[in-house]
This record gives structure tokens, sequence and C-alpha cells, in this order.
């Protein structure tokens, strides 16, 4: 068999050797790159980033990276968005009273967390929806990583969407698998086992 060729889209932000290395251990072949056709023509798209939202979205459009997720959607060619990878794909962040544009593939903001302690780092477990491609196999107490002051706390996209939840003081979206566009706020790539897992699920449905 054949093995799936993956590009992690290196636009300025994220870990992109760690994302790297954490697809490749799935069997993927993996690119780091922020060549637009390389980006459109592979199996899979990683979408990874660290950071502000704005920042990442400066870095996005410097390559053309909103096109490049978009035409990819549009096709129904899978995107998977982490962190604030995930983040940048809702219509709006506001971080520190600035409110900035996303890629807009779904409705509403990004916003901070109202919790008593950020940013919200450590493991944590999620709500998988039935029917979940990336957390299948795995069990209700599996634990992810996460590391984020920010998230989107509410869904105003497509109802038929898998949408994941988490809860830190507040709920807000863990995941979300919405046709050919998925992401987790959490870091697969920093989550051991479980994080592995799901991206061996993510890899094997492209």
């Amino acid at each position: 068999m054949t093995a799936k060729k993956v590009v992690v889209l290196d636009y300025g932000s994220g870990n992109l050797r760690s994302a790297q290395r954490a697809v490749q251990r799935t069997g993927a072949e993996v690119e780091v790159t922020s060549d637009p056709a390389a980006a459109a023509n592979a199996d899979g798209l990683v979408v990874p980033g660290v950071g502000a939202f704005e920042a990442c979205m400066v870095g996005l459009r410097g390559i053309g990276g909103e096109e490049i997720i978009a035409k990819r959607v549009s096709a129904g060619r899978p995107v998977l968005g982490v962190c604030v990878g995930m983040q940048i794909l809702f219509a709006r962040g506001v971080e520190f009273g600035v409110e900035s544009t996303g890629c807009g593939q779904w409705p509403g903001a990004v916003t901070r967390l109202d919790a008593p302690v950020i940013p919200h780092m450590g493991w944590n477990v999620v709500d998988a929806p039935a029917g979940s491609t990336l957390f299948r196999g795995l069990d209700a107490d599996t634990r992810f990583y996460f590391v984020h002051s920010y998230a989107a706390q509410q869904w105003q996209g497509r109802p038929e969407a898998l949408v994941t939840w988490a809860t830190h003081h507040v709920p807000f979206i863990a995941a979300v698998e919405d046709g050919p566009l998925s992401a987790t706020q959490f870091h697969p790539e920093k989550s051991g086992d479980a994080g592995a897992a799901l991206l061996a699920n993510w890899v094997e449905g492209l």
C-alpha cells in the first residue's frame, strides 16, 4: 500500500518538526513546506499554530494559506488544524480586546476562557460524540495535552458536524470533524499514545 502524503504547512508558526515526526509515525510521508502546490496536492494538510491568533493569521496570509485551506476544503480534500491552527479556522479571534479576522471556514469567535487559572495547561479528558473518526477506538477517560488561554466556546457551524467538547472551568470546543475539515484544540503531537492513535485515525481516513 502506498504511503499517504501529508504536508505540514510552514507559515512561520507552530511546532513544525514535532508535528512532522508525530505524523510520520503513522507511516505517512510528511513534508514541511510553504509551497502552495505541494500543500494543494498532498493527501492531507496539517495546519499547526502556536502563539497569538493575529500573528498566525499574518503568517498564513503571507503564504496564501487562507486560499490553500479554502481550495482544499471546497474540493473535499482533508485538512487538520492543531491548537491555534484550529482557532484561525473560525471567523474571528478576540485577544486582549483586539478583534482579528480568521479564515472563516466556521462562523463564530475564539475568545478568552473565563477560568481562574489561565492558561489551561496539561492533560484533560474530552467528550467525543458517537461516530467520531478521530477518536475511534479511544476510551472516554483518554487524556490529551492542552496549552491555551483562548478557545471557541460555541458551535455555530453545520449541525451535522461532529463537535468534541472539554471543560476548563467552562465548556469549550476541543475538536471538530466537519467533512474534510478537522481540528483539535489540544496538541496530538504532545499527547503520547492517545495523540498517536488520533493521528493514525486521521491518516487512515485520507
